[in-house]
Parts: C-alpha cells; structure tokens; sequence
C-alpha cells in the first residue's frame, strides 16, 4: 500500500512538474516578445521630434513678435494685432495647415525667448547677418531694406552718418542698425522699440536714431507732423527672414515652401502693395 501511495504521489509530482515547465516556458517566451516589442517602440518613442512635427501635431505655431514696431508688427486703433510680418507669417500658418499664435515680447528679451522655447519661430524683420546665423536658423529673405538716419526737423548740423561721432542715438541693443550707428561713433541709448526712439528724438533727449526705412516711410505717413526727418541712407541692403532655434531645418524647409508659393500666386505681392505700395522683397 505504501508503494502504491508513493507510486501514485510520484506520478502527480511529475505531471505538476511538467506543467509548471510548460507554463514556465510560455511566460519566458511571451516575456521575450513583450521585451522585444518594447525595445522596437522605444526608439519611436525616445526619438526627439523635430520642431515641424511637433508644430504639426499641436495645430499650433508659436510666433514672437514686438508688436511695437510699425508698420511690420504693432496694433491697430481697435487694439488688433497687424502689419506687414504678421500678415505674412499669418498666411505662412495657413498654408502650413495650423493656427498661428502670437506672443508679443520687446526686441532685446526676442533672442532668448527664441532660446528658452518660448515660441517656434520669431517675425519681426530681422536681419540676416552672419553673426545670427552662427546660432540660429533663418528662412528665405522675405523683405529688404535700408537703414535711415533720423534727426530733428530742426537740427542742421546732422546732415550723414558721419556726423553722429558723440552724439546720443536712441538704438535698440540687439539691432543690426545699432551697430551702424556704434561703427560711426555715437553713444548709445538704449530703447525698447521704435515708438520709444522716435519719443526720446521728438523731446530732444537723443539728437539721432538710425533705423528701419520702410518703418520710418510708414511713420511719416501716418503722422506728417511729426517733427523729424531722414538726413541719410544707408547705402547697404539689409535682407530680412523668419528666424529660428538652430537645428529647426524641416520647420524652416516649410517655412519656405509656403513663402515661395505665396509670391508666386500673388498673396505677397498683395500684401506687400497694401502696407508699403511696392513689392519689397527685393
């Protein structure tokens, strides 16, 4: 009898033991399998996205803008957010199929807010200069212009660029059109904008300020009584893009495919004619 117990008790240990190899066996395969699957989505899941797909996948295109600076991006009388590089970059979003999305900072806090990724992509005229594009990203030119000395309607001793050596010019710090004015021997006084130049020559506070033509043209144009004029041109043509963080080569390459198509259908032409009369982008 106890053979017979032992016998059979021997008997049910080894079925238990072959089952638990079999479903020992099954675990560590469909463990492999789930082990494998994961190794094969993590670099879909560890690979960084780039800047378009990123822009793509949230509808969105975050743009920094001044918002101060006339005729290119400033505020209308009903307190709407307008101008030359809004409507253009605006029309940039749409052809890339998102919503842009304006956030509105002072030019010299513009290049680190670009670099802290507070927004994708910055539209306020900058120049394209090689001491920019060392470090950042810029799209086809889509506007050139010339800098203008600016001075007192009354003030007869200014009459070039060479004879700001120690006068106060009202600059922006970040401004390529600062450096003019450094490279000819003014002292620097720096502004937030353009509206604030122009504040500081009208009080006499500044005796200059060297900035953007069109932006001075436009200026006039809606406020003739102003008591300034513009003295000198800048023989050198400044051409302007869409700036980005380094490495946003996608977001850029759609940047100009929606650029070149809109000056081919007309949409820039169109926009251009309506802020300054003329085609300026070249």
């Amino acid at each position: 009898m106890k053979k017979l117990v032992s016998f059979l008790l021997a008997s049910v240990l080894t079925v238990a033991l072959a089952g638990c190899g079999s479903s020992g066996s099954q675990p560590q395969a469909g463990g492999n399998n789930a082990t494998n699957g994961s190794q094969a989505a993590q670099p879909e899941a560890g690979k960084e996205q780039n800047l378009l797909d990123k822009v793509k996948a949230e509808k969105k295109l975050v743009i920094g803008t001044e918002g101060t600076y006339a005729p290119f991006t400033f505020h209308d009388a009903s307190g709407k957010l307008t101008g030359f590089d809004v409507e253009v970059v605006t029309e940039i979003a749409k052809r890339m199929g998102v919503e842009p999305v304006f956030m509105e900072t002072q030019w010299d806090a513009m290049f680190a807010g670009l670099d802290s990724k507070r927004f994708d992509v910055v539209a306020n005229e900058v120049g394209i200069r090689p001491d920019r594009q060392e470090k950042y990203d810029f799209s086809n030119p889509y506007i050139v212009s010339a800098a203008v000395l600016v001075t007192s309607k009354d003030n007869d001793k200014v009459k070039g660029f060479a004879d700001i050596k120690g006068l106060k010019a009202a600059q922006t710090l970040t401004s390529n059109l600062t450096d003019i004015a450094r490279k000819n021997g003014a002292e620097i006084v720096a502004v937030e904008g353009f509206n604030q130049a122009i504040d500081l020559l009208t009080s006499k506070r500044v005796d200059v300020t060297i900035n953007d033509g069109l932006s001075l043209l436009d200026f006039l144009k809606q406020k003739p009584d102003t008591p300034i004029k513009i003295v000198a041109k800048d023989p050198n043509v400044a051409k302007n893009g869409f700036m980005f963080r380094k490495g946003s080569t996608e977001l850029v390459d759609a940047f100009n495919k929606a650029l070149d198509e809109i000056q081919k259908d007309g949409t820039y032409l169109k926009i251009s004619e309506k802020w300054f009369g003329a085609d300026v982008s070249k």
